[in-house]
């Protein structure tokens, strides 16, 4: 454990610098998906429930002070793979109150209001406040998004990352981790507009894709990304057609309409949960290779398979990794996608 935490240790020296940026200035208003909170100080003890706040954390150099990471659908980012063997890990799945409240945390960090918010499955804000502990939620739950329609959800508009961007900017504000935080936007703006001008020089024209996330029974209708979700948004943004019209975050499409639609390129989400045989990406090929509906799709006959983490196909820091893989994905096939070939 000492080799490891010596690591670690060297690996945020290396990162640190003479910080132009001013400090925090206690106390603090943020607010937030409809609420507002007042930090006097930064927090102390974390609790993250989901992958992206954990890893955004992990970015702002904070990871000394979570307690417990939870929710986990891949792997975490290969950077962090050191301290992340530090850092207590309350479940891969959603924790519960107890597990959260026997840490004593003074800041809650969700991925999610399904989580934690007026109808959490973990509790509600106030429940968390009766117990000392601030609760956050990423904006990008609430900005621009109807919980309250589908599943998933939905957004109002299509998604942008201004909002990623935000929860990325009070989270250094709450931490006094500024001159970080701002680095770590710059890095995602110029990453996000490099993949979208590498898109726009390959001049591809009526290619049209689907991302199929999973399925809660193998031969029925699939999680496929509507329209204006963040996976849309990745379309949206390279200039690829969905064939998926909802504005539903996650809405279930069958296969006879995916097949007549006949996408391009069909992106597989890989993930390390098996909730449904469907989560496996091998499942998915198998099934796409066997089934009637959809085994004479040409994207099925050539292969033409995009494998991406799941946690790239949200609204997520790693939604800017799912942007480059696209992007290099149709630069490989461009010749054969140039001009709508099918």
């Amino acid at each position: 454990m000492r080799n490891v935490l010596c690591v670690v240790v060297g690996l945020l020296a290396g990162l640190a610098s003479t910080s132009s940026f001013a400090q925090t200035q206690y106390p603090l208003k943020i607010e937030n998906c409809g609420y507002e909170h007042t930090y006097f100080e930064p927090p102390k003890a974390v609790v993250s429930i989901g992958q992206d706040v954990t890893e955004t954390l992990y970015q702002l150099g904070v990871w000394d002070k979570i307690v417990g990471t939870s929710v986990w659908l891949n792997d975490v980012v290969p950077q962090f793979s050191q301290i992340d063997k530090i850092v207590p890990r309350l479940s891969d799945d959603i924790p519960t109150l107890e597990s959260i409240l026997q840490k004593k945390p003074d800041f809650i960090g969700s991925q999610f209001e399904w989580y934690v918010g007026e109808s959490g499955v973990i509790g509600s804000r106030e429940l968390f406040a009766s117990h000392g502990i601030a609760a956050y939620v990423l904006p990008t739950d609430c900005a621009n998004h109807d919980n309250a329609v589908g599943m998933n959800g939905a957004q109002v508009y299509m998604f942008n990352t201004e909002s990623l961007y935000k929860g990325i900017e009070d989270l250094s504000n709450i931490f006094d981790k500024q001159e970080r935080g701002a680095m770590f936007i710059a890095e995602l703006k110029e990453r996000e507009a490099n993949a979208i001008a590498r898109a726009k020089k390959d001049e591809l024209n009526n290619v049209s894709a689907v991302f199929w996330y999973s399925s809660p029974n193998l031969d029925g209708p699939a999680y496929v990304a509507g329209r204006t979700s963040p996976a849309g948004y990745i379309l949206n943004a390279l200039g690829i057609d969905n064939i998926v019209h909802s504005d539903e975050e996650w809405p279930l499409m069958d296969w006879i309409s995916i097949s007549r639609a006949n996408p391009s390129v069909i992106v597989l989400a890989k993930m390390n949960r098996r909730r449904w045989e469907a989560d496996d990406y091998k499942t998915k090929i198998a099934f796409l290779k066997r089934h009637p509906y959809t085994r004479n799709m040409t994207a099925v006959k050539e292969n033409r398979f995009v494998i991406m983490d799941a946690l790239a196909m949200r609204a997520s820091t790693r939604l800017f990794d799912g942007l480059e893989q696209m992007s290099i994905a149709l630069d490989a096939v461009k010749d054969r996608l140039r001009g709508g070939e099918k």
